[in-house]
């Protein structure tokens, strides 16, 4: 998938309940950066992190990765989570 397929690719933002573009997800954090919830919203779509690995900069890049770290986990990813600790528990008994 090229640059500008990827950019023309929409989903429905879970943050503003309508459909936008990757390139409005691009630019519409923080400082014209991009959202901090890009890794969620987009990895079904293409491997977004390497996406924007390849296109942003290094320390653009660092500070998304914190900032998406730093921000809650959804339902489904905490309980994923809770079950892996939980199996991982059991085989260590």
């Amino acid at each position: 998938m090229d640059d500008n397929d990827i950019n023309n690719l929409e989903r429905r933002c879970p943050r503003l309940g309508s459909r936008i573009s990757f390139r409005y997800c691009l630019i519409s954090g923080e400082d014209d950066n991009p959202c901090w919830k890009i890794f969620d919203c987009w990895w079904e779509y293409f491997d977004v992190e390497s996406y924007l690995k390849a296109n942003l900069p290094a320390e653009v890049f660092e500070q998304l990765v914190e900032k998406a770290a730093a921000q809650p986990k959804n339902k489904l990813a905490s309980i994923v989570e809770i079950a892996e600790q939980a199996k991982k528990e059991k085989t260590n008994k």
